[in-house]
C-alpha cells in the first residue's frame, strides 16, 4: 500500500515535470482589417522566422482586428492586457490605446507619426518607459508628396484634403499639409470623414471644389481603400497617398515608407524585448526606404500624362 501511495504521488508531480513551459506571447494589434494587413503580417512572420521565433512552437502570438472601428482599440488594448501578453505589435493610434491600457507590458509601433508628441516616448534617442518602435515621418513627407501631385497635375491650385480628424495622428499630418499647401499657393479644402458612412458624402461635397486629392491614410481608409479610389476616379481626382497599398487598390500615386520593411524591422525589436531587453532603453528608428509608386492605369483613366522622368524614378509602376 505505502509503494502504491508513492507511485499515486510521484506521478502526477512526474507529469507536470514533463509539461511544456509557456511559449512567450505576442499580442499582435492590428488597426484595420487581417487582409489589409497581410502583406506586413507576413513580413512581420518572416523576419520572427529567420530570428528562430516559430509560432506555436517558439513562439504564441494572438492576433486581433479593429477592423477600422475606433472603439475597438480600448477593448483589444485591455484584452491583451488580461492575456499577460509578452509584448504588444501594432502602430498608429492603436499604440496609445495600449500604452494607456498597459506601463508595464513592451510595446513596438510599426507605424507612427510622432510618437513624442503623442506622449508614447519621452524622445526618439532615450524612449523611456515601455513604448518603442519605428517612426513613420509623415509629416515631413507632407510637401515630398504635394510636389510630386504638382508635377503630375499641372497648374494645381485646388487640393482637397481627405481625413479622419478624430485620430491624433491624423490630424497633424492633415496641419502639416495644410502649411505646406500654403507655402505652395495652394487653396486648401478638408473633407472629414470619421465611419465609413461619411466617405460618400465627403465626396459630394467636394465635387467640382478641387483638382486633386490628398487622402491622410489610417485604418479606416485603408479599410475602404477600393470604394475611395472608386468614388475619386469617378470624380475625376487623382489622389495622392502615403503607402502603395492604396495605389495596388486604383489610386494614383503613393510616396512613403516602406511598410513591410518596417514590420521586418520590428520583429527585431520584438526578439531584443523577448531576449530580455527593456523597450524604453531601445531607440526609435525612422525608416530608410521610402516607395514611390505610381499607378498608369488609373492616371489614362483620368487623361493624366505622367512624366518619364518620373516614371524612371518610381520603385513601381502599375500599368
Amino acid at each position: 500500500m505505502s509503494l502504491l501511495g508513492g507511485a499515486a504521488v510521484a506521478w502526477p508531480l512526474q507529469v507536470r515535470a514533463q509539461q511544456p513551459a509557456k511559449l512567450p506571447t505576442i499580442g499582435y494589434f492590428g488597426t484595420a482589417s487581417a487582409s489589409a494587413w497581410g502583406p506586413w503580417t507576413t513580413a512581420f512572420g518572416q523576419r520572427l522566422r529567420e530570428l528562430g521565433w516559430i509560432e506555436g512552437r517558439t513562439v504564441a502570438i494572438h492576433y486581433r482586428w479593429t477592423e477600422g472601428r475606433a472603439e475597438r482599440l480600448a477593448e483589444i488594448a485591455a484584452e491583451f492586457v488580461r492575456l499577460k501578453v509578452d509584448v504588444i505589435v501594432t502602430g498608429g493610434n492603436a499604440a496609445v490605446a495600449a500604452k494607456q491600457a498597459s506601463s508595464v507590458i513592451p510595446i513596438v509601433f510599426a507605424l507612427m507619426d510622432d510618437p513624442v508628441s503623442m506622449g508614447l516616448v519621452e524622445s526618439l534617442a532615450r524612449p523611456g518607459g515601455n513604448v518603442t518602435g519605428l517612426s513613420m515621418q509623415q509629416t515631413e513627407l507632407a510637401g515630398k508628396r504635394l510636389e510630386l501631385l504638382r508635377e503630375v497635375v499641372p497648374g494645381l491650385r485646388r487640393l482637397a484634403i481627405m481625413a479622419n480628424v478624430d485620430l491624433p495622428n491624423v490630424a497633424q499630418e492633415m496641419g502639416g499639409i495644410q502649411a505646406t499647401a500654403g507655402t505652395l499657393g495652394l487653396d486648401v479644402a478638408a473633407f472629414e470623414i470619421r465611419r465609413a458612412e461619411d466617405i460618400a458624402p465627403a465626396f459630394e461635397a467636394l465635387k467640382s471644389r478641387a483638382q486633386a486629392l490628398y487622402v491622410v491614410g489610417d485604418a479606416l481608409v485603408i479599410t475602404h481603400r477600393v470604394r475611395i479610389n472608386t468614388l475619386a476616379l469617378a470624380a475625376r481626382l487623382p489622389t495622392i497617398y502615403n503607402i502603395r497599398e492604396y495605389v495596388e487598390a486604383g489610386g494614383l500615386m503613393s510616396y512613403g515608407p516602406n511598410i513591410p520593411a518596417l514590420f521586418r524591422r520590428a520583429a527585431d525589436f520584438v526578439d531584443k524585448i523577448l531576449r530580455g531587453a527593456k523597450p524604453g532603453e531601445i531607440p526609435v528608428e525612422q525608416p530608410t526606404k521610402f516607395d514611390l509608386v505610381i499607378n498608369l492605369t488609373t492616371a489614362k483613366a483620368l487623361g493624366l500624362d505622367v512624366p518619364l522622368h518620373l516614371q524612371q524614378r518610381a520603385d513601381e509602376v502599375i500599368e
